[in-house]
């Protein structure tokens, strides 16, 4: 086994800067998707909207299974060649080239041969982004052992996030809406996989000279399974995020056809979107200083509140001024910041503890189930909403913009305001300081 230097505390700013960039990728992966696959498949390809959510949805479940996979093999790399910056290299590297591909299908001339198109890319892009994600999610854990310097890491990491979410999120529906058709959906696609490989090469060049310290040997996945079930402060946080991550993800989905329905402009897409990820870019440094003052997990019972608080209001939202929704988003966006921090700084702490535990490597593993959760609870958000929106009676069609029935609206309204901000708030008493902060 090969072996590095273990880490000092202290993250030099290109390493932590390099780090962060990846999210880069991760952003633009999560958000695209979520916010453009199922208006892309219902009002370009004319995909009934509970089969578009199941087309989001298919792909990401094969993560469930393979994304443990990943983290074994990405254990394994780390075990061998004392860094997992080959893999990350190569993952996000295939990332990137299969998404330029993802909305640039041919003309297969149905609706079903160009939703197979979609589904088959999108497995295989998902699958890559696992060989990424993982090792990526993994290296907090390994770069620093310094409590306040992980939160420092992730802080900065979530802030090139909100930028990346801001890019993507903004910029793709602009790029779409001035080509208009598939040829928008083409140009987007290869926008966002240059953005992507710009991110996992930052990150690559980042940390590969980096001193890493592998520990024990990794698990075999009878043993994971194992050490999972007994790991109750790790199931805990696990479930806060991923429900959480259901709700951002149900709010990605709504907010084109929000833009289109309920507010009558679909220009408004990337304003809404800006506005959101904006004050979250802002609030930053105060999540990482309450972090610092208060603990973690405060700041995550705190943020998750705003979070779903001002989203349970916007159910009024057809009504409302202007001017107070883009007050109640950018409360939305604050609330963002912290629930997006806060998990990914707590989550390299219960690592460190059970690895002192047991003293096997679990960074791998728990990374792998974590990202296999994170990518399916912001898979299921976008799959939930075209179940609502099947409900209630949502028209698919070829062009931008058709009329729809009221009770359409009404389940837009609902996909974009309550049922994101039950999920947000329902797992806030899950939250105990004593159990996740070991204090």
């Amino acid at each position: 086994m090969q072996t590095n230097p273990v880490p000092t505390a202290h993250v030099p700013p290109g390493t932590r800067w390099g780090y962060a960039a990846g999210s880069l990728a991760t952003g633009a992966f999560t958000t695209v998707p979520g916010l453009l696959m199922l208006p892309y498949l219902t009002d370009t390809m004319a995909v009934p909207a509970g089969a578009a959510g199941l087309i989001v949805l298919v792909p990401k479940i094969w993560d469930v299974v393979f994304n443990p996979v990943a983290g074994r093999i990405s254990d394994g790399e780390l075990l061998a060649r004392g860094s997992r910056a080959r893999g990350l290299l190569l993952g996000g590297t295939l990332l990137a080239v299969l998404f330029g591909t993802l909305f640039a299908g041919p003309q297969l001339g149905s609706p079903g041969a160009g939703a197979a198109y979609v589904t088959g890319v999108f497995f295989l892009t998902a699958t890559a982004f696992a060989f990424f994600q993982v090792p990526f999610n993994a290296l907090p854990a390994e770069l620093t052992a310094d409590y306040h310097e992980r939160t420092r890491l992730t802080s900065t990491r979530i802030a090139l996030l909100a930028l990346a979410v801001l890019l993507s999120g903004a910029l793709a529906p602009l790029v779409v809406e001035a080509l208009g058709g598939a040829a928008g959906y083409r140009l987007m696609g290869v926008l966002v996989a240059v953005l992507m490989l710009t991110g996992v090469l930052s990150v690559y060049f980042g940390i590969r000279n980096r001193p890493f310290a592998p520990t024990g040997q990794a698990p075999r996945l009878r043993e994971l399974v194992a050490a999972l079930r007994g790991w109750r402060v790790f199931r805990r946080l696990l479930v806060v995020f991923v429900l959480q991550a259901m709700g951002i993800g149900v709010l990605l989905a709504s907010v084109n056809y929000v833009a289109r329905y309920v507010l009558g402009d679909p220009g408004l897409q990337s304003v809404l979107f800006a506005g959101f990820v904006g004050p979250a870019l802002v609030i930053m440094p105060l999540w990482a200083r309450m972090g610092r003052s208060r603990g973690k997990v405060a700041g995550f019972q705190i943020s998750s509140l705003m979070f779903g608080g001002a989203l349970a209001i916007l159910v009024f939202a057809e009504t409302m001024p202007l001017a107070l929704i883009f007050a109640l988003i950018a409360v939305c966006g604050a609330g963002y910041a912290g629930v997006q921090t806060f998990p990914l700084a707590i989550l390299p702490d219960l690592i460190s503890a059970e690895e002192q535990r047991t003293g096997e490597t679990k960074t791998g593993v728990a990374a792998g189930v974590w990202t296999a959760a994170e990518t399916l609870g912001f898979a299921l958000g976008p799959g939930i909403f075209g179940l609502v929106l099947s409900i209630g009676g949502y028209r698919s069609t070829t062009e931008s913009l058709t009329a729809q029935p009221p009770s359409a609206v009404t389940a837009v309204l609902f996909g974009f305001s309550l049922l994101p901000a039950a999920l947000i708030l329902a797992p806030v008493p899950l939250l105990r300081r004593r159990v996740l902060e070991g204090r």
